[in-house]
């Protein structure tokens, strides 16, 4: 294909880890995303027993669940990336995920706002240096023409966090009150943290790269390097409106089915739960079984196929605010929910085949910021502050949230927009940054 590498500029470092350790790591990788995403949509759920109970407005709980979280990892996100760049990403990560477990735990056990927000701040700043050591790590050990599938694979991560966020956490708070839900999901990432010190090696940094790897660049290096590549630019915008759009509406999500259709936090949860989990995982498995065909070692493909998933799925998350029925509501979640996690693998090995292997975990980082931003005080804040107001003094309502979702929900047209502009500049930037394009054989991987 015009325009595509040779198997030959390959580096020969791939056969380095058998194909079981590969695997291994990435399922333990794919364990440590799902607590993350599990130990931060968990206040999704029970978001409007805490709004209630602390007599707050849809604004500041939005504050307190999305804003307060942001702020610390986005702020964190950038210097944490830069030492997992030039460190030992694995000890990063074990301590990330113990101080993200045990902040989701004080979450639990807190009695006012004030030690419920200072403990999700501490969230925030655990969860910064989690995923861009993920995905850094993965990197060393799945070659660029799979890293697609990998990261597909990573990302199932977040359809099984979100389930145990959701109907798992939905049913305890139902059954025990809204801290023991953070409480169920705090704990076990302890242990988990204690197995990947215990099996897991830090992987020789850029190994299956056919680049040089000995200089470190700086930050105004990487930022430099990072806008000089459109693709880049356009796959981490489109990833982190798609954050916008998709996981905008997750926020509310649970809350407006429970103010429109009279709900519990249960009935709520059981919804929204499964469909995380069946679709979510459904989702991710096809997309990791599309991206592992031969002709999706063309990048352009793979964000082609990106913008048309988008903007099929964006078409149900309106309608899915826009009925007044149930079954309506519900059909139209089943077929907007999966697209949400269509585009997080993809998207997060587009970025790190742009990235040079050197400055990867800051790519990650870079495009996390992106997609927090929107998706954690955009979103949030915007659809509580439009949703006080549409309410008025009366209060926010079921009508209120219906207006401000409405608004958030065609962005993703916008999100398709940045996929299909990325087609553009995707295959010299790809080769500008890691050497190559095409890859050996699949039989290895």
């Amino acid at each position: 294909m015009a325009g595509i590498g040779t198997a030959n500029d390959v580096p020969a470092g791939e056969a380095s880890a058998s194909v079981a350790l590969r695997w291994y790591v990435l399922m333990i990788m794919m364990l440590a995303y799902t607590i993350n995403i599990a130990d931060r949509y968990v206040m999704s759920t029970v978001l409007e027993e805490i709004r209630l109970e602390l007599n707050l407005s849809d604004g500041g709980v939005a504050f307190l669940t999305g804003v307060s979280l942001a702020l610390f990892y986005v702020t964190m996100g950038i210097p944490l990336s830069w030492i997992a760049d030039r460190s030992n990403r694995r000890n990063l990560l074990a301590v990330s995920i113990t101080l993200w477990s045990l902040m989701t735990t004080l979450c639990g056990l807190s009695r006012s706002y004030t030690t419920l927000l200072l403990a999700r701040m501490g969230v925030g700043i655990g969860e910064a240096g989690g995923t861009p050591s993920c995905t850094s790590i993965i990197c060393d050990y799945f070659p660029a023409a799979r890293r697609p599938m990998a990261m597909t694979i990573f990302c199932l991560g977040a359809p099984i966090g979100a389930w145990l966020g959701a109907d798992m956490a939905g049913a305890v708070a139902h059954a025990y009150g809204w801290r023991a839900a953070f409480l169920v999901l705090g704990i076990p990432g302890v242990f988990l943290a204690l197995l990947i010190m215990a099996t897991i090696k830090e992987p020789k940094r850029g190994q299956l790269d056919a680049v040089d790897t000995d200089k470190s660049p700086t930050l105004g290096e990487t930022l430099r390097f990072c806008l000089s590549q459109r693709a880049a630019v356009h796959v981490m915008m489109g990833s982190g409106v798609s954050a916008l759009w998709g996981w905008g509406l997750m926020w509310f999500t649970p809350t407006f089915l429970q103010r429109t259709y009279n709900l519990d936090v249960g009935a709520a949860g059981g919804i929204v739960g499964p469909i995380h989990l069946v679709m979510g995982i459904g989702a991710s498995l096809l997309t990791a079984w599309l991206l592992g065909r031969p002709s999706y070692v063309d990048p352009r493909r793979i964000v082609y196929l990106l913008g048309g998933v988008t903007v099929a799925a964006t078409i149900p998350s309106i309608l899915a605010f826009y009925t007044n029925s149930l079954t309506i509501a519900t059909i139209s979640l089943w077929l907007f929910i999966p697209g949400i996690y269509f585009y997080i693998g993809p998207a997060f090995a587009l970025g790190q085949n742009l990235a040079p292997p050197k400055m990867r975990a800051m790519f990650s980082a870079i495009a996390l910021l992106v997609a927090n931003v929107f998706n954690l005080i955009v979103a949030p804040q915007g659809v509580g502050m439009l949703s006080d107001y549409f309410a008025g003094p009366a209060g926010p309502d079921a009508a209120s949230l219906r207006s401000a979702l409405l608004i958030l929900a065609p962005t993703g047209f916008w999100a398709a927009f940045h996929y299909f502009m990325a087609a553009k500049y995707i295959v010299a930037d790809q080769k500008r940054a890691i050497g190559y394009v095409d890859e050996l054989p699949r039989a290895v991987a």
